[in-house]
């Protein structure tokens, strides 16, 4: 890793953890900046200063970060004069060792204290450390860690999400499985005639995932390369801009099975499975309304982007791939232990963590077999149509059933479209895919609708036989007020659209740390249309305003009729 890259990632980690309060750890955890002096630091001959923070210091026997930074900068420890964030990030690292020793004896709450307090203590020192290489490594050390142990037992969201699906991998990542070795010649001749931009390494433990995954597995592979068929053509795409190679898009098949709301047991989300801090990282942010995680396009040119710059790094697709999984802090010091910087030799040591051992051997597996398709029995498979959609943005809160009675899709099928989005009325300001062909539409209806009332009110296509009774009664709503609205005094004739005056109540979204069920539960429910008992009249004495735009406008909009 060059120290340019390293700097600009480090850089770029510092930024985002600075603008959000919680990046490291799952969904319940946040960060926190206010820390107390450690106890373990002994200071002589102290200097305060205006800060509050010791300016100075004569001995570090108990300052193992100042005394290395004062022999990274040549300076004696008499001498030397650490700056205020000096202090801080030595004040930092007791209270990560503290945290280390309260992990280490399973008091989980203390751990995640004293590790939000090092956090915030270092982000504090980035103005000014005197060797501003080794705090970055030190910032790099201490959020991997952090991280690995968040995942490893302190809880990060082990059961998956109501609405969300269960990433694949979850279930097989630490699993073995028996060789044919039958099919160990019979696969070396294939990967010998297959053109591959990854090198293509067959051996027992890529052998047993194709076994895995031409035996009980087999469904896993199948309905994961189904689904590849919404998203090929732009994840090819993106990964060629970003000069990643092709195969790669079966890292995202092994982690996620393209679903666009998978969830993993260690809270990472998305079609590329990003935990929020290096989703954040690469621009992927969160909202109490979205989570760029989950949007499969933002997502892919994160991951891509990331490879590439873990590629960089590296020098080699495999610890790429290796570090994208456990990440590059881990591998650096895999690396420094063992000597090595090959994925196979790192795993046949024991010096990879135990999630990462099958985690390139099972992409692999998937390479192979795809490219390979009519061996594996997977050349009869039909794609899902491509995803395509117009994209428009909103002025206001906009209700989602709204945008379906426009567009004429059913609810669930415009929040696919939308699988980042969160909640059932997307904000102002926020870009929604619509149905293709249908954005002009869409954009136009909206406007005839006055823009504080588009959190709330609806939109009806009359149908033969209706009466503005009955369209009243459907909605919960008063047909006086749906007449006033529409400025109509006579009943409305089959296919004219009317606007109508509700109050929608939003179901009251679940906290992350409420909006759990069993491991592994599967749920569409945020992809549901919300039920009518969602929508009632306006009360009693409340002033509906009028419509932008009377019906007879709406009917002279030949795109919004049919």
């Amino acid at each position: 890793m060059t120290r340019s890259s390293k700097k600009s990632r480090i850089v770029f980690l510092a930024f985002f953890l600075l603008i959000s309060s919680s990046l490291l750890f799952s969904q319940q955890s946040s960060l926190q900046t206010s820390f107390l002096a450690p106890a373990a630091i002994r200071f002589t001959n102290n200097v305060i200063s205006t800060s509050g923070i010791v300016a100075s210091v004569s001995r570090a026997e108990h300052l193992p970060y100042l005394k290395e930074v004062a022999e990274e900068s040549r300076f004696s420890a008499a001498t030397f004069q650490p700056s205020t964030s000096d202090l801080l990030i030595q004040q930092a690292e007791e209270r990560f060792r503290n945290g280390k020793h309260a992990y280490q004896n399973r008091d989980f709450a203390n751990a995640r204290s004293e590790f939000d307090a090092a956090i915030g203590a270092m982000l504090q020192a980035s103005d000014n450390p005197t060797d501003r290489t080794l705090f970055e490594s030190k910032l790099e050390d201490m959020v991997d860690t952090i991280h690995h142990d968040d995942l490893a037992g302190m809880g990060a969201a082990q059961e998956a999400v109501s609405g969300f699906d269960k990433a694949p991998l979850d279930d097989i990542v630490t699993m073995t499985f028996p060789v044919d070795p039958q099919i160990k010649d019979k696969v070396q001749g294939e990967v010998k005639s297959t053109a591959s931009a990854l090198p293509l390494v067959v051996n027992d433990t890529v052998l047993s995932y194709i076994n895995y995954f031409n035996g009980r597995g087999h469904k896993t592979i199948e309905a994961g390369l189904e689904r590849a068929g919404k998203y090929s053509a732009m994840i090819s795409r993106i990964l060629a801009e970003e000069g990643v190679p092709q195969e790669l898009i079966h890292l995202a098949q092994a982690e996620s099975g393209f679903l666009p709301r998978a969830v993993s047991r260690a809270a990472a989300e998305g079609m590329w499975q990003f935990v929020k801090f290096r989703g954040n990282q690469y621009g992927l942010m969160q909202t109490p309304y979205s989570d760029d995680r989950l949007d499969p396009e933002k997502a892919t040119r994160a991951a891509a982007r990331h490879l590439h710059d873990l590629y960089n790094e590296f020098g080699n697709w495999y610890l790429a791939m290796a570090a994208y999984n456990c990440g590059p802090g881990a591998i650096e010091k895999a690396v420094e232990r063992t000597g090595y910087a090959d994925y196979w030799e790192l795993r046949s040591r024991g010096a990879l963590p135990k999630e990462t051992q099958n985690y390139v051997p099972i992409i692999l597996a998937m390479t192979i077999m795809a490219k390979n398709a009519p061996e594996y029995g997977l050349d009869h498979i039909t794609p899902e149509t491509p995803v395509e959609y117009d994209t428009i943005r909103t002025t206001s809160p906009t209700n989602m059933t709204l945008i379906s009675d426009i567009a004429d899709v059913p609810v669930g099928q415009l929040l696919q479209l939308n699988p980042a989005l969160l909640r059932s009325i997307a904000p102002a300001d926020f870009e929604i895919r619509v149905p293709k062909g249908s954005g002009q539409q869409v954009t136009s209806a909206l406007g005839l609708i006055p823009a504080e009332r588009r959190a709330s009110w609806r939109m009806h296509l009359v149908e033969p036989g209706e009466s503005l009774a009955s369209i009243a009664r459907l909605y919960n709503a008063s047909a006086g007020e749906i007449a006033s609205a529409n400025e109509i005094k006579d009943e409305p004739a089959a296919g004219d659209r009317l606007v109508i005056p509700a109050s929608y109540h939003e179901a009251t979204p679940a906290s992350p740390a409420s909006r759990t069920t069993s491991h592994g539960a599967r749920s569409t429910a945020a992809h549901k249309a919300p039920v009518k008992a969602h929508t009632v009249a306006a009360s009693s004495g409340t002033t509906l305003h009028r419509a932008a735009g009377t019906l007879a406008q709406l009917k002279n909009h030949p795109s919004l009729n049919r």
